[in-house]
């Protein structure tokens, strides 16, 4: 990702943890708002200990964690 949307996407995943406890509200909530964003198709992960293997569009990858709770998002 662009400096830019890597800086959005911390923001949106706070602002995602901020108003949701469960795991998968989070990641829906993620989802939702790059879609909003950015346009279709986003997918998010978030937890604390999962595998994965994406195939996603250039520079729309991105992976990092806040505190102990990974984040995965990519469009594809």
């Amino acid at each position: 990702m662009t400096e830019e949307m890597q800086k959005e996407a911390i923001e949106i995943c706070q602002a995602a943890m901020a108003a949701h406890k469960v795991e998968k509200d989070i990641a829906s909530y993620c989802k939702k708002e790059f879609d909003k964003k950015y346009g279709p198709t986003w997918h998010a992960v978030v937890g604390k200990n999962f595998g994965s293997y994406v195939t996603h569009e250039t520079k729309h990858f991105i992976y990092f964690y806040i505190g102990p709770i990974a984040f995965l998002i990519w469009k594809s």
